[in-house]
Order: C-alpha cells, then structure tokens, then sequence
C-alpha cells in the first residue's frame, strides 16, 4: 500500500527546495515577471516630495538604497569621495584581526589625517591634523582617529547630505520610495510547505513572485485571533518587530492580511532551530565552539533588544534559528514586551524551565535580567542536552520545576563543561537579578566574559565570523508536514468596524529596510535603474507607476 502522508511529504519538500535552489533571478519565470516591471514615474513621487525628508541617519546609513543612492551621489564629488575612502579605512582598521597588522594599518590612518599643510583634507579640523602629528602612542593614535572618524561623518551630514536631496540621486530613491509602499497581498507570494504551527495559525514557506525571495510566513487566524483575544498580542509582536534591525534576530520583511489571516512575513531559517540540533543530530549537545558562537550571537540579539528597552521572555534553544550559512537569530517575539518610563513588568509569562525565579514569585516584579537568567539556562541545554533544573524527558509537575528553580542551586555533572561555561551558567543563573551577570551594575557587558574570549565581537557583528556548522542545503529541518496537526475551524466569530480597522492597522505592506535588502540582494535594484535596461511591457504608460504590474 502506498504511504500517502510519506508522498505528500516528499512532494512539499521536493518542491520547497526546488524553490530554495531557484531564489535567484535566473528561470525563466522570475525573468519573464522582471521584464513586465518599471520604476514608477517622477510625477508620482510629488507627495513624498513635499514631506519632510527622513533625517540622515535613517536615509543615509539604515535603509539601504538610501545608502546605496547616497554613495553614488558621493562618487561624483571628489573631496566628498575623499570623506569616504577614509571611513572605508576605518572600519578596515576597526573589524581587522589584532596584530601587528592592525598596528600598521592605525599608523597609516593617523598619517593620512596629518596632511602636509599645502594639503589639508577638506573633512578634518586644522586642530585635529595638528594633534595627529604630534601623535606618539598607540592610544593616542587610536583615539585621534576616532575623532578623525566622527569629524568625517559630521563633515558628510552637512553640505553633502544637503546636496544628495537636491540631486538626481535623491528623485530616484524617491520613485523606490514608492515603488516600496505598493499593497501587498497574498497574491504577492507563491505558498510552499507548512514548516510549523502557533498558537493562533500556522507558518509556511513563501516566495515573492517578483523577485525569488524565499521568507517565512507567519499566518495568524483573525477569527482565532479574536476567539482568544489575541490582537494586542499580535499587533505589539508586529510592531516590536519593525522596529527591530539586527542580524541577530529574524527581520520582518511584510505585514498584510488575507480574507482569512494576518500575516507576518520574516526571515526564512533553513537551519532547523537549536532544540533540534541538541537532540536529533547525533549525541545529545553541541560542541563547544557551537555553543560558545551561538551563545555569543544570543547576547547581541539579546543586547540589541534592550537597548530599544525590549524584554524578550521567551529565549530558549526552540525559538533560536539558523540560517543557510550556520548563523542564528532569535525569533518569535510572541511574549517580548516593551519597557514603558522604566517601570518592571508584574504579568508572568515565559516558558517553564527558563523562567527566572523573580517571574515565578508571587506578587514580584522583573525586567531585562531575567533574559540573562533564560541565557544561562539555553547554555546550559546546549552543552549537556537538558535544562538546569529538569533531566532530558524526565516527568516533573510545574510546580515542582518552580521550586526547584527558586531553590536549588545548578550543578554540573556533564563532562563536556569546562570551567568557563560553568563560571558564565553559574553567573546568568543567579536566583537575585542584583547577583546575576548583565545586570550586576550599568557596565556590565556579558560580551566581556572569558567564556566568549575566542570571539572578535566587531567582527562577528559585521558577519566576518565562520560559523562553526553549516547546515546541509538539502535537508528540510522541519517536521514531516503530517505531524504538524491541522487547526479546527472556528465558528461563531462575526467581525465588525473595530476588526476591520484593527487588521487595517496590522496590514502596512513592506518593512523599509528589510525589502530593500530584498530589492539589493536579489538584482532587481541594479535590474531597473540600468539606463540600458530594454523597454519591457510594463513601460508605456507614464501616467501609470508600474506598482499594479506586480499583481
């Protein structure tokens, strides 16, 4: 008898994959729907035009056209292409390896600030150059040049940024501009295999049609939604979620709505998550160069979200994703929630087994710590394959689990730990957050510990770091798509204006930075400014942007 649930299996993932290994612009379908698309006209950037513009900080440094448009406004002006050649040597010098090289590569910076005096540079202060040759220590040096760098950038702020918004350069990052605000619909993405479910809906892998672009798609059941009064929880995981910009946490890409579903379109991580490698790929627990490069890429996304005053509350091995490449993200930002005028957060929530003891006592109240403490227990799983509190598959009552979290001390039978990883897993695991490691005083950067001495921080950031694991490009790291159980239907949900208005306020389409990282990465950036670029069917009418083209 044929085994119908093992051949729809392999037809998902047979074609998931196909469509992961034809994400580039080269079948012929992807370039057929480029050739039917165009920028939309000047005219219809009019009303954007007369908006203020964005500042230089979001224009010119995080969205990447802007930046991209910016540079190229750059290279038109020598003293301005000066400015940045000397901020390219700057972060050469900023991301190298330590050694002798970095030494001689700060010697030719503080050499080229102190200019012979017929030639001053155009972005640097006569006081500046002046203490650049007087400069004799390698302190000295380092800090000159950071100046050096921070007069450059306010340099490129001022005339130059002011001459980019007059510029050619700047009406076309405007029709882009448009072009990004087009409505987004279901009919947007091409749908493959489920990959997992939530508690309000499933998520499944989708690609752009226009572009090749492989995400996840996170569908959300408005009536489920409504059913267990879940839309502010949506709506603020939504919003936690444009706001934030790491390579560390996954990105969120689209937000619209189908007849049915609110959907959330974020990064796509072929990886499978941490929990899956723990205990389904060989023995129980990763090696220790895995543990501490994940762990260190935890800390930054972890980092990166306090600092835009985030309490995450679900961090564990289940919801850490890697990607193609072996790097990891943190993901479902489901129970994150914002810390408002400083005031601790009293609603308990989190996942047992990584709850902090001040999130388990009564009447308590808690913030960013107990991320750490959750830390702390992810390093622990990851070295010796069970929690700190629970042995791997052992029966214990919530109950019992809390007691022993606010009790017991951790202890380290696992041979694999070395003293290091005991030290920081003693430290994150401390029961009073005052005691706990990141958040003993201000300074206190977990970053600094000797468990992470191995890891250049400014390099891993700036993606220069090979991972220490690469995931196979021909496995699907998911469930079989007959274990993942179907939802039942929901009956009796009506909606009203105020849901309408509620998914209005959910669906805003693209998410600026992460669909211009898109529009970069997948050619199609480079495709329609080409001024070469042949007249395709979808020119013809100036009146008309272009943008319907896409539906």
């Amino acid at each position: 008898m044929v085994d119908m649930g093992g051949l729809d299996n392999l037809i998902a993932n047979s074609a998931y994959l196909q469509a992961r290994k034809s994400s580039h612009a080269d079948s012929k379908q992807l370039q057929r729907r480029r050739r039917t698309l165009t920028l939309p006209g000047p005219q219809s950037c009019e009303q954007l035009r007369q908006a203020p513009p964005n500042d230089f900080h979001s224009l010119c440094e995080q969205q990447p056209i802007g930046r991209r448009l910016f540079r190229d406004f750059l290279a038109t002006v020598p003293a301005y292409q000066e400015a940045v050649g000397f901020l390219e040597e700057v972060q050469s010098w900023e991301l190298a390896e330590e050694g002798p090289a970095k030494g001689s590569t700060l010697q030719g910076l503080v050499t080229t600030c102190a200019a012979s005096p017929g030639h001053p540079h155009p972005f640097l202060s006569p006081a500046l150059v002046t203490k650049c040759q007087a400069a004799t220590t390698e302190e000295e040096r380092a800090s000159l040049v950071e100046l050096a760098k921070a007069e450059a950038m306010a340099f490129l702020q001022d005339q130059p940024f002011l001459e980019f918004l007059a510029s050619p350069f700047y009406d076309k990052f405007l029709q882009w501009k448009v072009f990004e605000m087009q409505p987004v619909s279901d009919k947007y993405f091409e749908e493959f295999r489920v990959l997992g479910k939530g508690g309000f809906g499933e998520v499944c892998a989708v690609q752009v049609k226009n572009t090749g672009k492989m995400y996840a798609c996170k569908k959300l059941d408005k009536k489920r939604l409504k059913k267990k009064n879940g839309e502010k929880m949506a709506l603020l995981e939504k919003e936690i979620l444009e706001r934030v910009s790491s390579p560390f946490i996954v990105s969120l890409a689209y937000a619209f709505e189908s007849k049915s579903h609110l959907c959330l379109v974020m990064s796509l991580m072929n990886g499978g998550d941490l929990k899956f490698h723990i205990y389904s790929v060989g023995e129980q627990g990763l090696d220790m160069s895995r543990v501490v490069f994940y762990s260190a890429q935890m800390t930054c996304g972890v980092l990166h979200l306090h600092s835009l005053s985030i309490v995450y509350r679900d961090l564990k091995p289940e919801n850490v994703l890697l990607d193609d490449l072996g790097n990891c993200r943190l993901s479902d930002l489901g129970l994150a929630v914002e810390i408002q005028d400083g005031k601790p957060i009293t609603q308990r929530a989190g996942t047992n087994g990584y709850m902090a003891p001040e999130i388990l006592m009564e009447k308590a109240s808690y913030s960013y710590p107990v991320d750490w403490f959750a830390m702390g227990c992810s390093i622990y799983e990851m070295v010796a394959g069970q929690t700190p509190f629970k042995d791997y598959k052992e029966k214990v009552s919530k109950e019992d689990l809390k007691q022993r979290t606010l009790k017991e001390e951790v202890r380290f039978q696992h041979d694999n730990f070395t003293e290091e990883a005991k030290d920081i897993c003693r430290l994150f695991l401390a029961k009073t957050p005052e005691q706990r490691l990141g958040s003993r005083e201000k300074s206190d950067d977990p970053r600094k510990h000797h468990f992470f001495k191995t890891i250049n921080f400014p390099r891993l950031e700036a993606g220069l770091v090979e991972p220490p694991f690469v995931p196979d490009p021909s496995v699907v790291y998911a469930k079989d798509i007959g274990e993942i159980e179907d939802f039942s239907e929901v009956r009796g949900v009506e909606f009203d204006d105020k849901d309408t208005q509620f998914f209005q306020r959910f669906a805003t389409g693209a998410v600026p930075i992460a669909w211009q990282e898109e529009i970069i990465e997948t050619g199609l950036f480079a495709e329609l400014n080409d001024p070469n670029r042949p007249a395709g069917c979808g020119e013809g009418n100036s009146s008309k942007s272009g943008i319907c083209l896409l539906l």
